[in-house]
């Protein structure tokens, strides 16, 4: 039996939190992605990856300090606070645009994977197969999902550290070898930044959606137990993972295989494992991507729903969203996710390479569009707390402004970019209308702002 207007359990511990953001993040940004961002900036891409850390690390920060102000609270509570129900209405929806695509992306994926070790079963079969296992982890407690995908990120974060290990040997000759390079590769070839600085900001296109993700841990919140304190500890040690397991691996590439010499077809680690001689590399690599993408899936359904559920129950999506079964699960928002996630599983039947150009860009865009929503958020909320904050984002307000600034200059990018023009028309175009939809839904005459309480 379920409740018609049920209530979340606290069952998320921090290091299920931790994990599952890290689960959202570690996906095909960094093990097939990473070939795109190298080609474009060289080795010097990890100045990229660190400045778009930085920025990463201020909205986290940001939304750990609203959590100790406003408990209870998700991100979208937060955004819903300072700029009122129409704002948090669209980022809300746009929040589930992003990760539902992202989910079709990555269980379409997961079955071209398969296809490896399964060749004569189709794709759209392993994809939906793929895309019942995600749902069906979701229905479970949310205690138990978030053990799971514990263990899932588990797997391919430890796989990270192994090729960290292993490729460092490589390089320095530890683990002995045809070819020892040492930093011949770094300085070769163009030299550390072969494109010209420039290089490097068009390369934070494709950073930003391979970290888009992190937010994630915003809504957690009400899933866990002293969120209010558990959240600034857990944020300066993610932040800090986050930018090692990319950044890392990314040096271990460009000094093992010359930056110009990485194919576009295959993932960068396939490639580096492959010249180790390895003949087992190809099963491994693939086991890792299975293992990725599933995670990155499990991570985004939990987005979608929560976010859904959060929506509904402040009266912004049918209340019907509210509904949570015996477990604490939403468990209508879970079977809408999972027909969107199925039909788009059969749409990758029928256009496949279509429709990852068209997706691709627009989890980047959306994480841009949210992560400023966030920081704008402190920015405005900070002066008005009803109580002082436990924990407080450093150099306020230039940091924040600062923040708000490079990742509004970062989005002007994306509009710009050519790669992208079709996805960022697609997201517009879906900003306008629930920008048109808001308005229509909240006139002024019939409600105001949104409040949090204490």
């Amino acid at each position: 039996m379920g409740q018609a207007n049920g209530t979340l359990q606290k069952k998320l511990k921090p290091r299920h939190i931790s994990f599952m953001a890290m689960g959202g993040v570690i996906g095909t940004g960094i093990f097939k992605g990473s070939a795109e961002t190298i080609g474009l900036a060289g080795p010097g891409v990890i100045v990229s990856y660190i400045f778009a850390g930085l920025l990463l690390l201020v909205v986290m920060a940001a939304m750990a300090e609203m959590a100790t102000v406003y408990s209870n609270r998700n991100m979208k509570d937060f955004i819903r606070e300072a700029f009122g129900e129409k704002v948090s209405f669209v980022m809300g929806w746009m929040y589930c645009f992003m990760w539902l695509s992202v989910c079709v992306i990555e269980v379409i994926a997961a079955g071209s994977f398969l296809q490896y070790w399964f060749p004569d079963v189709p794709l759209w079969g392993l994809s939906l197969a793929c895309a019942a296992f995600i749902i069906l982890i979701n229905l479970l407690s949310v205690g138990t999902f978030g053990e799971f995908e514990f263990w899932l990120a588990g797997i391919k974060i430890a796989m990270i550290l192994i090729f960290i290990v292993l490729g460092g040997g490589l390089i320095f000759g530890v683990i002995p070898s045809d070819h020892t390079p040492y930093l011949h590769n770094f300085t070769a070839f163009g030299g550390f930044f072969p494109g010209g600085w420039t290089s490097i900001f068009s390369a934070l296109l494709v950073v930003m959606f391979s970290y888009g993700g992190s937010e994630l841990i915003g809504l957690t919140l009400t899933e866990t137990e002293n969120a209010e304190k558990i959240l600034p500890k857990v944020v300066g040690t993610f932040i800090l993972r986050i930018i090692l397991f990319f950044t890392l691996p990314i040096l271990i590439i460009c000094g093992l295989i010359p930056w110009n010499q990485l194919g576009p077809d295959s993932s960068p680690f396939v490639q580096v494992l492959t010249s180790t001689g390895l003949s087992s590399a190809a099963h491994i690599m693939n086991f890792i991507l299975i293992t990725a993408v599933l995670s990155a899936a499990n991570s985004g359904i939990y987005g979608a729903s929560r976010m859904l559920f959060s929506m509904a129950a402040a009266g912004e999506a049918p209340k019907s969203l509210a509904k949570t079964n015996q477990k604490g699960s939403p468990v209508n928002t879970l079977y809408l996710c999972a027909v969107i996630l199925l039909a788009g599983s059969m749409l990758g039947l029928f256009a496949q390479d279509q429709l990852f150009r068209i997706l691709m860009a627009v989890p980047g865009f959306v994480v841009i569009l949210v992560w400023i929503c966030i920081a704008s958020s402190q920015l405005k909320l900070r002066k008005h707390y009803p109580i002082k904050p436990s924990f407080k984002v450093w150099g306020y307000p230039y940091v924040t402004g600062f923040v708000v600034i490079a990742l509004s200059v970062i989005a002007v990018m994306f509009i710009f970019d050519k790669q992208s023009r079709l996805s960022i028309g697609i997201c517009l175009a879906v900003l306008v209308l629930l920008s048109i939809w808001s308005f229509i839904k909240f006139r002024p005459n019939r409600t105001g702002t949104g409040v949090l309480k204490k």
